[in-house]
């Protein structure tokens, strides 16, 4: 093999490492994002007669149409307080009557509802959701990262 080939043949490989690295580090990237916003999320203080029963993380394409990667972070409560009540704790914390972020919405199952391409559940039985008020605390995050929507859950 000639010395120009051996060259061109390295080139070739570092070039699909470099590839192979790009395409597996843009999903985990997006995971680590999605995790932060839920970490983010269980960090606020919280109501009075209340507890954080599970959390939860997700990256992709979560509701609505067209292509972009979203993130979400959620958590699952446990609360004495009724919805009105949770509601106005966490309005203080959004930006406006349009801001979809830090909502709350009483939670019958363990699965989330809000997101509706993929299925996504929170760790907790079934049956524990007829004796206890939970309700979940949900907010979407944001990044500058290039290669976010080179993720195909963003699609």
């Amino acid at each position: 093999m000639k010395k120009e080939d051996k060259i061109f043949m390295k080139i070739v490989l570092i070039f699909m490492a470099i590839m192979v690295l790009i395409i597996v580090s843009i999903p985990l990237t997006n995971n680590h994002i999605a995790k932060t916003v839920k970490e983010d999320l269980i960090k606020m203080p919280l109501p009075e007669k209340t507890e954080i029963v599970d959390s939860i993380s997700a990256a992709g394409k979560l509701i609505g149409a067209g292509n972009g990667m979203q993130y979400l972070g959620a958590m699952l409560i446990k609360s004495e307080l009724t919805l009105e009540e949770l509601d106005a704790y966490y309005a203080k914390y959004r930006e406006d009557e349009w801001d979809w972020n830090y909502q709350v919405e009483k939670q019958t199952s363990n699965k989330i509802t809000i997101v509706e391409h993929i299925d996504i559940s929170f760790e907790i039985l079934e049956e524990e959701f007829g004796a206890n008020t939970y309700y979940i605390v949900y907010t979407w995050g944001e990044s500058d990262y290039f290669f976010a929507d080179f993720d195909l859950r963003a699609h």
